[in-house]
């Protein structure tokens, strides 16, 4: 929740030129809602895609406050996040209603970036695997994709503005934990062709430690991405691995 109509654009306006040449590294922009068609204006023609933070399931109706995998699409989105952990943790949202949003957003054409992750307590009692397993298993129930369809983030949720710091070893040794459970879900195309993402406090000075790694395809970037000149570092730092 940052960034008002007017600071999204001067932020996509300074970003663009600082990544034009950039052209084998897929780049999202998911600002609050109030500024997605905005930046669809701003973002037209070039490579940078847009995505949204959320969605409700429905395309319609009497659902006050929520908004539509449509309306999402209508206002230029690609991607949209679901799942994330704040989502998760503060608003309580379940595996059920994440289930709901994934399917939904499938068939309106939206590439979901599922957000899947432990907490600190869950970690220390050693279930880190078995909580992101069942995530991964209930979240996707009954959902087919082509794999490049889907996208995942693990987000340690012990690692995020807490002080604590994952190692580009913890996030290898989860996300090919992920892949695994992809594999025995789907089949070994599928995951192989799922981008799967670290999200847990990555900046400039720690994103190229866990892209060397070899199953982290990308980063699902907060704090750091709110900054013009880090968020394009980090980009850029993404293309030499």
């Amino acid at each position: 929740m940052n960034k008002y109509i007017a600071e999204a654009e001067g932020f996509c306006r300074d970003f663009l030129p600082r990544v034009k040449d950039i052209d084998d590294i897929e780049v999202v922009i998911c600002p609050p809602f109030t500024c997605l068609y905005a930046l669809k204006a701003i973002l037209e023609g070039s490579d940078i895609k847009l995505g949204a933070q959320n969605l409700f399931w429905k395309e319609n109706g009497p659902y006050t406050g929520e908004i539509s995998p449509s309306m999402l699409a209508d206002a230029g989105c690609s991607y949209v996040i679901i799942g994330h952990s704040e989502r998760r943790q503060i608003m309580g949202e379940s595996d059920v209603i994440i289930n709901r949003k994934i399917k939904a957003a499938i068939e309106a054409g939206l590439i979901p970036i599922l957000c899947v992750g432990e907490t600190l307590q869950e970690r220390e009692n050693n279930q880190a695997m078995e909580v992101v397993k069942k995530q991964l298993s209930k979240d996707l129930e009954d959902i087919f994709f082509a794999g490049k369809l889907l996208v995942i983030a693990y987000e340690p949720v012990w690692a995020i503005g807490t002080g604590l710091n994952a190692s580009a070893c913890d996030a290898q040794e989860m996300i090919k934990f992920i892949r695994g459970c992809l594999n025995r879900m789907y089949d070994e195309e599928v995951a192989d062709s799922v981008r799967i993402l670290y999200g847990g406090s990555v900046k400039e000075e720690n994103i190229a430690e866990f892209l060397a790694e070899d199953d982290v395809d990308g980063a699902l970037v907060g704090g750091a991405s709110l900054q013009v000149d880090s968020f394009a570092r980090i980009v850029r730092l993404g293309q030499n691995e």
